[in-house]
């Protein structure tokens, strides 16, 4: 037997620390929040994805009292981008929540259906996304959904 390692490297900012570019993409994600649709769980996620060509779209969570029917900010947003501009590829995901109070402290990581979904946007595109998560206390920078989903299940494995 042997033990396999995975090194994830996360690195962690301060809203100041980053460049105008993403301090403006995580806004976006901020105020997308305010469109949520989240009437059961109080809980509002919106996200803004940077396309290759400079546009930035972005989408929210949509709840449905059939839980297993509402869908994820990052999915919104990656469905859109890719279905109204199909030739560009998603360079950085910007991802924000908030209670009905406030922004949550610590940023909080997409679940793993939207894991999946990035990769295959990731796969689609043959490039990294690079992914920005908001908490008030910090910013959680990742280089690519890999680091997040290092064991994953893509079309290379049914080959």
């Amino acid at each position: 037997m042997k033990d396999l390692t995975i090194t994830t490297v996360i690195k962690v900012y301060q809203l100041h620390e980053l460049d105008q570019a993403d301090q403006e993409l995580l806004l976006a994600a901020k105020e997308a929040t305010k469109r949520s649709y989240a009437p059961y769980s109080h809980f509002s996620v919106g996200a803004a994805a940077l396309l290759g060509n400079g546009v930035v779209v972005t989408g929210t969570n949509q709840e449905n009292a059939a839980y297993p029917s509402g869908l994820c900010a990052e999915r919104t947003t990656l469905f859109y981008a890719n279905s109204q501009h199909p030739d560009q590829p998603v360079v950085t995901l910007a991802i924000a929540a908030r209670t009905e109070r406030d922004f949550i402290e610590v940023p909080i990581p997409p679940c793993g259906a939207c894991r999946q979904v990035i990769l295959e946007t990731e796969k689609r595109y043959k490039q990294p996304i690079r992914i920005l998560l908001y908490g008030k206390e910090a910013i959680y920078e990742v280089n690519s959904i890999c680091d997040l989903l290092p064991l994953s299940f893509d079309a290379s494995a049914m080959e």
